[in-house]
């Protein structure tokens, strides 16, 4: 009977051993009211996107240094935005503004007209004014220098036929357009020149002005009297810039040794009598 109670007794306290060792194994491992341990989110997407670099007037013809980009949520992104990327840069590259942009004010595609879609042309253009294509070579176009926003002079010089007029007075040049405008270089409306043509050393054949309607008319009749110089301005102007002197350059303004040649020459006048026309020279 003792021998029972002592080993009712001892299997009890064993239990109770054993509860007590659980209860604290359990409370130190996940203690009572403890919060449970939840991951953080993720953070939201970023999106780039295109801005403006500084404030950009509408019609301007953009250029690398005009657009930049940067990172906002998604939901601050506007439809119609442009991600950057290489080829959205070239495809920005010399694509007109439509609309005046503030800084870091966000691109959109509706807001910019891209070189060769229909009415880029006219749309470079301002009020009033008529695009006219001039062509040029190596000399007359500046040695290839001209690029697209250049303002620039047009110097026409011509030969008159050996019986109209002096030796000393047989070339002539003369401007006939000051400050106009170059829009294009054959089919380029940005400044430089690209890999292509750096590589094959091409030269342009064309040059596309901003000019006024008589001017285009003037442009039009000095290309059949002779040839066309473009001649570029500077960038940097005068605060009170002198206007250019009319009237013509000859060949003994020139040179002196022709000027001489034309005085041994003496005078011309030519006399019509009737049908009859003649020159006559005086000593």
């Amino acid at each position: 009977m003792v021998l029972r109670l002592l080993i009712i007794l001892s299997l009890a306290m064993s239990a109770v051993g054993l509860g007590t060792l659980g209860y604290q194994l359990l409370a130190t491992t996940a203690p009572v009211g403890a919060p449970a341990m939840v991951a953080a989110p993720p953070p939201p997407a970023r999106i780039r996107l295109m801005v403006a670099a500084r404030p950009l007037l509408a019609g301007t013809l953009l250029k690398d240094s005009d657009f930049t980009t940067r990172e906002v949520g998604p939901a601050e992104a506007p439809e119609g935005f442009i991600a950057p990327g290489d080829d959205i840069r070239l495809e920005l590259r010399g694509a007109l503004l439509r609309r005046y942009l503030e800084a870091d004010s966000v691109m959109l595609r509706d807001d910019v007209l891209r070189p060769r879609e229909n009415g880029f042309l006219a749309a470079v253009l301002r009020p009033g004014t008529r695009a006219f294509a001039v062509g040029v070579d190596v000399v007359t176009g500046a040695a290839g220098l001209i690029w697209p926003g250049d303002q620039v002079d047009l110097i026409l010089t011509q030969e008159l036929a050996a019986n109209e007029a002096p030796l000393a007075r047989r070339v002539v040049g003369e401007t006939v357009l000051t400050d106009v405008r170059v829009v294009a270089i054959d089919q380029q409306f940005t400044r430089g020149a690209s890999a292509e043509d750096a590589v094959a050393g091409r030269i342009a054949r064309t040059v596309t002005l901003e000019v006024t309607a008589e001017q285009a008319e003037r442009v039009a009749v000095a290309g059949r009297l002779g040839r066309i110089a473009l001649s570029v301005r500077a960038m940097e102007r005068q605060a009170a810039e002198p206007v250019a002197k009319g009237g013509s350059v000859f060949g003994a303004d020139v040179s002196a040794a022709l000027a001489g040649a034309g005085l041994s020459q003496g005078a011309r006048m030519r006399v019509i009598q009737g049908d009859e026309l003649q020159n006559v020279s005086f000593p």
